[in-house]
Formats: C-alpha cells, structure tokens, sequence
C-alpha cells in the first residue's frame, strides 16, 4: 500500500515487513524468549534486504514475479535497514509490554 499510495511514507512498509517476520515468528516458535525472536526477525529482515545486492540472472527473473517483488524486494537501501530495525524493536517492545501485563516471562 505505501508503494501505491503517496500519503503513507515508503519506510511504513518495510517497518511492518520487520512487524510480520517477528510475529510469524513469534507463532511458529511460541517458547523462545523475545529477545532471540527480536534478533532471528533482524536477521532475516537484514538477509533479505543484503540478498538484494545479488544480481544472478535467475533472481532477477524471479524479481519479476509478484511474490519475487513482494518478498524479495527489488533494490537495495539503506534506509530500508532502519526501518527493519525501527519495525522489530517496536513489535519487541509491544511483545515486551504484553508478557509483563500478562505475568509471563519475558528474557
């Protein structure tokens, strides 16, 4: 939507990109610690985004697809890794403020 639509910022889409990874995360391993999932959600967030740099023929054909395009983004930024970054910290936080109000353990 930020990309098709000018009155939401562009880094709004990268910021909830980081959002998803870390809640998908967050499901499929629902005993980690918060910490390590904030790490894991960067890391991939930062993989994807470096991954980018690749140019091999056979990328860049699946770029053009719809889910090459949505999934592994098509160039590489710098302001993208802030708004991973800014995106998981947020979500750790939420995450963070959800377990203490629930009486869970948090890291």
């Amino acid at each position: 939507m930020s990309r098709k639509f000018s009155l939401i910022p562009l880094f709004i889409g990268d910021l909830l990109y980081a959002v998803m990874i870390y809640f998908l995360l967050r499901i499929l391993l629902i005993k980690k610690k918060a910490l390590l999932l904030l790490l894991l959600s960067i890391l991939i967030c930062y993989g994807i985004e470096f991954l980018q740099l690749y140019q091999a023929e056979w990328i860049i054909e699946l770029r053009k697809t719809l889910f090459g395009r949505y999934v592994l983004g098509q160039q590489f930024l710098w302001t993208d890794i802030l708004a991973y970054t800014a995106g998981a910290l947020i979500v750790f936080m939420i995450d963070k403020i959800i377990l203490v109000k629930t009486n869970q353990k948090f890291v």
